[in-house]
């Protein structure tokens, strides 16, 4: 299902910290850097933290500005982003700053802890997720009830770390603050575990007085048959490689990219690449590499329409070809229309040779809009 764009947002000091350990809240941010937290604020649909930092911090989680406030009346949206809390147990004091500022509120809860939040007679919407805490459960909840598309995280680490080792992070916005706290006992921003392969792309960095922002995008492949935030990249990739194809009234408008388990990009392709007008995308792509090479059986193959399963310009489509490359997984957002073939189905045939197959309808219409000359009744 889908869920809203996740933006985890943070200030660590040079030894990665969040906080020290005094009776104050550190502050790691410069004054400009506050500023423009508050203009993401305002930009988002949500707002979410975690309980222990309304416990520790005790946040009023506001958009402060009062003129960024109006721009957002005068969209159309409320004043405020809703204010989205995480607490297993319910456990929350009913004072805290976070019920009684700004607009909606809602806490996402176990069964039992949606119990005791009750009793306490917290301000907010309580949303049970059953006996455990479900992240997407509960983004699923945010987009499909609560309209939410894009989701600021503002912490703390537990939170940051759960998103990120579940693959659920779009993006990773950190500032780096020139001290060292230097106290053992100091919250992190990050836990141990298990998190995915590989490196993160930066995609910016801002000098911000005396700060640094750093902006991250994952990129390792999900496992098996769910959706991480990386797969939601890759395949919006394909998609726009879709839309470099040279027009055809007889084929599909289709881009394919395939990426290593550690997410390395490995090869992509485009319909009707270089001089061959009748190459599609994935042969294109996987035309590219060795066949022997040993990166393909862990890899995804991003693909904007479901691989072809037949076809009279070659041999082999490319399915079969999928199959014969040792490629375990592929993510696509279109099942193939009954346009050129009846009845296509090759994520059926992949899917019935062990392949997961999973297809991200929220990328459909980017998908279609290089082939609308050819699907249009």
């Amino acid at each position: 299902m889908p869920y809203p764009y996740v933006l985890l947002s943070a200030a660590v000091s040079l030894d990665g910290c969040l906080d020290d350990t005094g009776p104050e809240r550190l502050l790691l941010s410069s004054p400009a850097d506050f500023d423009r937290v508050d203009e993401v604020r305002a930009s988002v649909d949500a707002i979410l933290i975690g309980a222990g930092t309304i416990r520790a911090d005790n946040p009023r989680l506001l958009v402060n500005s009062p003129e960024r406030r109006a721009a957002r009346i005068a969209q159309g949206r409320p004043e405020y982003p809703l204010k989205v809390t995480v607490s297993g147990s319910g456990d929350l004091d009913p004072d805290a700053n976070f019920w009684h500022t700004g607009g909606d509120k809602l806490l996402a809860t176990t069964d039992k802890g949606a119990e005791r939040a009750r009793a306490l007679g917290l301000a907010a919407d309580i949303v049970p997720l059953g006996t455990d805490l479900d992240w997407r459960g509960l983004l699923e909840h945010l987009h499909d009830v609560r309209g939410v598309r894009r989701l600021m995280v503002e912490g703390g680490g537990t939170v940051h770390t759960q998103l990120l080792q579940q693959g659920l992070a779009d993006e990773l916005q950190l500032v780096l603050a020139p001290l060292f706290v230097g106290d053992p006992d100091a919250p992190r921003l990050f836990g141990p575990g298990a998190y995915q392969d590989g490196r993160l792309r930066l995609v910016e960095t801002r000098r911000i007085e005396d700060v640094v922002l750093m902006r991250y995008e994952p990129t390792a492949p999900g496992t098996g048959p769910l959706a991480t935030a990386a797969d939601h990249h890759w395949l919006a990739l394909a998609c726009e490689l879709a839309a470099q194809c040279p027009p055809s009234r007889t084929a599909f408008s289709v881009g394919a990219v395939i990426v290593a388990a550690d997410g390395t990009e490995l090869a992509r392709g485009h319909s009707r690449e270089g001089d061959d007008n009748v190459v599609h995308a994935e042969e294109a792509a996987l035309a590219k590499l060795d066949p022997a090479d040993p990166r393909l059986r862990s890899a995804t193959v991003y693909s904007s329409l479901e691989p072809c399963v037949r076809r009279a310009s070659r041999p082999k489509p490319c399915a079969r070809l999928i199959l014969d490359a040792g490629v375990g997984r592929v993510v696509t957002a279109w099942r193939e229309p009954d346009t050129f073939v009846a009845d296509a189905d090759g994520s059926g045939l992949l899917a019935a040779q062990g392949v997961d197959v999973i297809v991200l309808p929220e990328h459909e219409e980017q998908a279609k809009a290089p082939n609308r000359h050819l699907t249009a009744s």
